[in-house]
């Protein structure tokens, strides 16, 4: 691995300087320049924001073909693609405002287009986005996009739910490269904290295509932030108070950009007592976390790499039930205590009709579980003593591949050929095992194409073949008087997967989208050889190593018209699952928690999101955004499937004000959040009532002098109210989410 490193530094640090240059003059319709314009490519991680005159020069492009993004807040972004052969290009071009949410370019789709023009529909929340809804993880704050929902276990353990489907069928992407963090646990968050996040795309449905195994049910794409303009250098402080868990969030950044260098380090402190429902806290919910976020970029004359860093520790406890009231901080048995190192390097290399990304990840879990306190031994020191109470201790190492070749353009047709893999380890140090050492390697390749008809129709299709192997050691595990044998397995998974979408306009209003894949998933070490007691769901789970694929075929369309000052949605989907793997109660009580053990069955999931965006002329000020969302689940066998969202009604009353002297960008809002009746539930779930939720939010940027500060309070729950969330991992206790939960945030860059 070293060697390729710096294989590929060597190609960019030997190159010459390039001579291409990119200028010209922003203005809106009416002619008048527009001051901070942002011109971005992220295939170089390099761009700039225009002068006062709206003018903007960049400098040292590589040749081949470059596509930059202007963007501006509340004007319609412009994705162009440049061909770029030693010589200086002239682009002027004039921005039409946008009342509605700015087109984005998405990332996570292979032809990184516009939103208006990709094939797949994919949803975006930007970090803005998040933050102003107060939530206290990434995984609560990107519930917010229509079909998404998390499995929470109090506020600090959040898995992401996309149309009824979670785990391992949801794959998440971070810094480029796929997020293998021990996920396969039903206990286990996302890891990454919200602070140097760009913002989040959402794919829902499958994306075996594009990532493989365990995106079956779809992908979550975290974006990272991006480096500063060129010859720019920025220090950002932010501080977030939350009064529910008494808790805080601090964060240091610093970015700087030269001619052919950018650096970027973000540090981050979060800490939180007991969350706080109407009537009591929920012991031994708090947790804290320390993230820290480096990066380097550089670009040269045909190449432009950029290498990531993240380090992650977060320690989480895990409640038992109602016990001691306290607003304590530090961490009571049982708890986790999870490392996590991201390392990433990402390569663009340019030719001069075409283009080959290298992508690499190295990924460093290391999690421990804590039980039971021991007194102190003779001589024992306090880290001798810490490390012997770890019950648990789980290393998952990770080395990820993901190449992408675009082949030259031939008139109408974009072709892309790939290839991905990993080469994956976990081995257990502690005396508790819940799953065996074993090694995991992952292979795929897959081309697709994108033709695009005419100006309003676009047509993509590929096809992909994995194969993924799973081998294990032989272990036995004490239970009580008993000893449960598992033997090695040494297995091998294959799959074919094939898509196919179309894009067009309808009566020249209506956008529409239809897309057909098939998906696939390996069972996980977790279904295949799980053995014990998972704390976080208070089940003792017994694995399955019969276990074969999950396949599955999904149909989707998705409506969209827009007008001035009115958006419409429809999204409809069906899902037909073959062979989904599934927890089963056995009946038995071992280590004083129910026995589960897994199963397969054939399912289907069917729904989808629906709403609309009302921006009524003449109150420009306001706006009126509503969306429905729903999603059955059930077996052949005709019974549901577990932990399927409630059908949710959404409605936001929002207004956005501006004073250019003390409060540009200020917004108001407040929301109404409606829960319906779940009574489709599984064999071993039960019902969960309807609720209502009302949320307030105001903010907006004050400035002091000539600096800026970006503020925001949020309420969530207002009245605080008593409720349970049919997702919620504690709703077998009959403990609540949390109650009224006021937060405020401050944003400062120099």
């Amino acid at each position: 691995m070293k060697t390729i490193f710096n294989f590929l530094f060597f190609i960019g640090i030997s190159a010459v300087y390039a001579q291409n240059s990119l200028s010209g003059k922003i203005t809106d319709t009416n002619n008048q320049p527009l001051l901070g314009v942002e011109i971005y490519s992220d295939q170089l991680h390099k761009g700039t924001i225009t002068n006062e005159d709206g003018t903007y020069n960049l400098q040292n492009i590589p040749n081949g073909k470059v596509t930059f993004n202007f963007s501006f807040l509340g004007f319609k972004t412009i994705a162009k693609e440049f061909i770029f052969n030693n010589k200086n290009i002239s682009f002027d071009v004039q921005l039409e405002e946008s009342v509605f949410k700015i087109d984005e370019v998405i990332i996570s789709t292979p032809f990184n287009k516009l939103q208006s023009e990709n094939v797949m529909k994919v949803e975006r929340l930007s970090a803005r986005a998040i933050q102003k809804t107060g939530a206290t993880t990434l995984a609560e704050g990107i519930t917010n996009i229509a079909g998404v929902s998390q499995v929470s276990t109090g506020t600090s353990i959040g898995k992401p739910v996309i149309r009824g489907l979670s785990g391992n069928r949801v794959l998440v992407y971070t810094q480029g490269i796929r997020l293998e963090n021990q996920q396969f646990g039903g206990e286990h968050g996302l890891g990454i904290n919200d602070a140097g996040v760009a913002g989040v795309e959402v794919i829902k449905g499958p994306a075996s295509l594009l990532y493989g195994s365990d995106a079956l049910g779809g992908v979550l794409y975290i974006q990272p932030e991006k480096f500063v303009p060129e010859n720019t250098t920025k220090l950002n402080v932010s501080q977030r108070y939350f009064s529910n868990t008494l808790g805080t969030n601090t964060s240091l950044g610093f970015k700087s950009s030269l001619k052919n260098w950018q650096f970027l380090a973000r540090g981050t402190y979060a800490q939180h007592a007991d969350y706080k429902t109407p009537d009591y806290r929920v012991t031994n919910t708090r947790f804290n976390e320390k993230d820290l976020k480096l990066g380097i970029g550089f670009h040269e004359k045909n190449f432009s790499s950029e290498l990531r860093y993240n380090f992650n520790n977060s320690k989480l406890g895990l409640t038992e039930g109602i016990g001691e009231q306290t607003k304590e901080t530090h961490l009571e048995t049982p708890y986790q205590d999870i490392d996590n190192h991201i390392i990433s390097l990402h390569n663009h290399v340019f030719f001069k009709n075409s283009k080959l990304d290298i992508d690499l990840g190295y990924t460093i879990n290391n999690r421990q579980e804590f039980e039971e306190h021991h007194d102190h031994a003779e001589g024992e020191t306090e880290e001798e003593h810490e490390e012997a109470e770890a019950a648990l201790d789980m290393k998952l190492k990770t080395f990820s591949y993901n190449t992408k070749y675009h082949l030259p353009k031939f008139g109408k047709f974009e072709v892309l050929l790939g290839a991905q893999g990993l080469h994956q380890t976990n081995t257990n140090f502690g005396e508790e095992l819940l799953i065996p050492n074993a090694t995991v390697n992952d292979f795929g390749v897959f081309t697709t194409a994108n033709f695009e008809w005419n100006d309003n129709t676009s047509l993509q299709a590929g096809i992909r073949y994995d194969n993924r192997g799973i081998t294990t050691e032989r272990h036995e595990v004490a239970h009580e008087d008993e000893i449960h044998v598992f033997e090695a397995i040494d297995k091998s998974y294959n799959s074919f997967t094939a898509s196919f979408g179309a894009k067009t306009m309808l009566f020249n209003t209506i956008t529409s989208r239809f897309n057909v894949a098939s998906g696939f998933r390996a069972p996980n070490l977790a279904e295949l050889t799980s053995n014990g007691v998972h704390h976080g769901t208070n089940r003792f789970e017994v694995g399955n190593n019969n276990l074969v694929n999950e396949k599955n075929l999904q149909f989707d369309l998705s409506l969209d018209y827009n007008s001035e000052h009115f958006e419409l949605f429809a999204n409809g989907f069906y899902n037909k699952l073959n062979d989904y793997i599934y927890l089963s109660p056995t009946g038995e009580v071992e280590d004083g928690a129910p026995v589960y053990t897994y199963l397969q069955e054939n399912a289907k999931l069917y729904g989808g999101e629906f709403g609309f965006h009302l921006h009524p002329h003449p109150l420009d000020w306001l706006h009126l955004e509503s969306s429905f969302e729903m999603v059955i689940g059930k077996q052949d066998n005709g019974n549901y499937l577990p932990l399927i969202p409630a059908n949710t009604l959404k409605n936001t009353l929002r207004t956005e004000f501006s004073n250019e002297k003390w409060l540009p960008n200020g917004y108001a809002s407040v929301s109404l959040h409606s829960y319906f009746k779940q009574d489709n539930i599984s064999e071993f779930e039960t019902a969960t009532p309807a609720y209502n939720l009302v949320n307030l939010g105001v903010g907006g940027d004050i400035l002091i002098s000539k600096y800026t500060f970006t503020t925001s309070l949020t309420v969530n729950n207002l009245f605080d109210k008593k409720y349970i969330n049919h997702l919620s991992r504690l709703k077998p206790d009959n403990i609540f989410n949390p109650g009224r939960n006021i937060v405020l945030g401050i944003n400062f860059t120099i």
